[in-house]
């Protein structure tokens, strides 16, 4: 599998102050490789470091020490910048351009002929689901969702192999969000690669394959999500949906069972919390004794939410 990123003790410091400068360490000796046709999933609190390595990546910002490759090419190689593409946390654009007079000029930058400009404006816009009729109204006029969908289509304008994507799902309604994320699920069919930032849980445990957990500027874990939750030691519950009886009935039926099983009455039936797989079948035969019906039988495991705390902690720092 070869690698399109390649970062190697990056670091960042700026200066605060205006008297007595000090110097504040934003992204500390960072290395990281990203592979090709991945969706890497860069996660951290507020200040951690995130927004900053994109901005290095993009070369808004330089850094202090430290080198980075995109498709095996320098940073200061401008050519690289024609094969990638970049939605920002918060990008800006050209208030009295409307959607499609804004995505012909990015594909002209890019050297596009008017006929290609028209063809891909059009279907990049379909592409992100907006409005059609919205497609020749100013920008100044839109939503920051319906902005956020023409930001998606400018980042694919020039057909990218890899994509940095900064909070993608800002300003989107839940729709939205799935749309996007089904959107961003098709670039790794196309074999594509995706790199993005976002604090939307959730998305990260469908989408990526591989994510990277930062805190204080430092990398915290880098690995897949399964072996995030083997790392963090604890064993896999069974949860047993059942209903049809009452926790005194099923109890009557399961002696013995001490701190193994945990029954739990919900308005909608029982759920029995067993700490060892081998306890499943006494809860099931108990409840067959007891007349109860069985739902469900699920591991229950660490969300990432708890996993993203645990690991990258708690800051009180301001935004990247």
């Amino acid at each position: 599998m070869s690698t399109v990123v390649e970062i190697k003790n990056l670091t960042k410091d700026y200066e605060l102050g205006f008297w007595r400068k000090r110097k504040v360490r934003a992204l500390d000796d960072l290395s990281l490789t990203i592979n090709r046709g991945e969706i890497f999933g860069f996660l951290g609190a507020n200040g951690a470091g995130k927004t900053t390595t994109i901005k290095l990546l993009m070369r808004l910002i330089f850094p202090t020490s430290g080198t980075a490759r995109i498709l095996d090419r320098d940073l200061q190689d401008v050519r690289m910048h024609e094969r990638i593409g970049y939605l920002p946390e918060n990008p800006y654009f050209y208030d009295y351009l409307t959607a499609r007079e804004f995505l012909h000029y990015c594909a002209e930058i890019f050297g596009f002929s008017a006929a290609e400009r028209k063809q891909r404006a059009t279907a990049l816009l379909a592409r992100v689901k907006l409005d059609e009729r919205r497609w020749d109204t100013q920008l100044r006029k839109f939503s920051k969702g319906m902005l956020q969908r023409v930001g998606l289509a400018q980042s694919l304008i020039n057909d990218p192999e890899i994509v940095f994507l900064d909070e993608p799902m800002s300003g989107l309604d839940p729709i939205g969000r799935r749309e996007v994320r089904d959107l961003i699920a098709t670039l790794r069919q196309e074999g594509k690669t995706v790199f993005m930032c976002t604090h939307i849980l959730s998305d990260i445990e469908v989408l990526c394959d591989r994510i990277g957990i930062m805190r204080g500027g430092k990398l915290s874990y880098l690995g897949h999500l399964d072996e995030l939750q083997q790392k963090s030691g604890e064993e896999t519950v069974f949860e047993v949906v059942v209903k049809g009886t009452d926790a005194r009935s099923l109890e009557e039926h399961l002696p013995g069972a001490g701190s193994n099983i945990n029954i739990v009455e919900t308005t909608s039936g029982l759920r029995v919390q067993v700490a060892r797989e081998n306890s499943i079948d006494e809860v099931i035969a108990a409840l067959r004794k007891s007349g109860g019906q069985l739902v469900s039988v699920q591991p229950v495991r660490q969300s990432l939410e708890e996993l993203f705390v645990s690991e990258a902690g708690q800051q009180s720092a301001a935004n990247d």
